[in-house]
């Protein structure tokens, strides 16, 4: 029987990688999609391969390009013949002050974080919808709930964004495709390395378990989402945030 197959979308480092390994501890093949980080992808792919002995396929894509993102769902599909999980990870954050905004930034935010969702999605759903099943779990922030920062606030539009899509992608592709959105609070990436230490203290007392979150503990809710242990759970939104307030 083939392995289950899942396209991860920034999967080279941070959140998405965690979950590529996450998914590889699983037995799934996987599709790493990776923008800019190809060395970092090949190394992941590499400790994947050797340590879960699953297939794994590196395909560089930008995902708010509409061609590059059909071509690197039509060679996913030729490489395994289906996917099962769509994992929309792939994520930027431009922060400023408001007055500082660019309008330029601010559409390459929305192209990739809340437009690059929606094509990728659309690409894979497709064949989803072809073998009357599948999952697409969407990567949004309580930024796009209730937890606001003004110098966010293109990303924050653009993960609000990410939640309505889903709603309405639960609707158009119900019975067959679950769609459903994780919206993590803090975590532990190379997007915080360089944040000020009190800063991130003040943070931090806000969330209840006074820390932020590990990537792997996001990657384990998306590994639920995919299973059946979640089947009927859908067009939902779960935050993962150790009790932002």
């Amino acid at each position: 029987m083939d392995k289950k197959v899942v396209l991860i979308t920034g999967a080279s480092r941070g959140i998405g990688a965690s979950i590529a390994k996450k998914f590889a501890s699983l037995n799934y093949n996987v599709v790493l999609n990776y923008i800019h980080s190809k060395e970092e992808a090949q190394l992941l792919k590499n400790e994947l391969e050797e340590k879960y002995h699953i297939e794994v396929f590196a395909i560089q894509a930008d995902v708010a390009n509409e061609m590059e993102v059909e071509k690197m769902v039509e060679a996913s599909i030729q490489k395994f013949s289906h996917i099962d999980c769509l994992v929309n990870n792939a994520g930027i954050a431009i922060d400023t002050l408001v007055e500082d905004k660019k309008i330029t930034d601010f559409k390459r935010i929305l192209e990739v974080n809340l437009i690059g969702t929606f094509l990728v999605s659309r690409e894979v759903a497709k064949y989803m919808l072809k073998q009357k099943k599948g999952n697409i779990i969407n990567i949004s922030s309580t930024n796009g709930i209730d937890t606001y920062y003004p110098y966010s606030l293109d990303y924050d539009a653009s993960k609000s964004g990410v939640i309505s899509l889903t709603k309405n992608l639960a609707q158009e592709y119900a019975p067959f495709i679950r769609v459903n959105t994780i919206a993590p609070g803090w975590v532990d990436t190379d997007m915080n390395k360089e944040m000020d230490e009190e800063y991130k203290k003040e943070e931090e007392s806000h969330i209840l378990l006074k820390r932020f979150g590990k990537p792997e503990e996001i990657a384990s809710v998306v590994a639920f989402l995919a299973s059946e242990d979640a089947s009927y759970i859908n067009g939902s939104i779960i935050r993962v945030d150790g009790g932002l307030k």
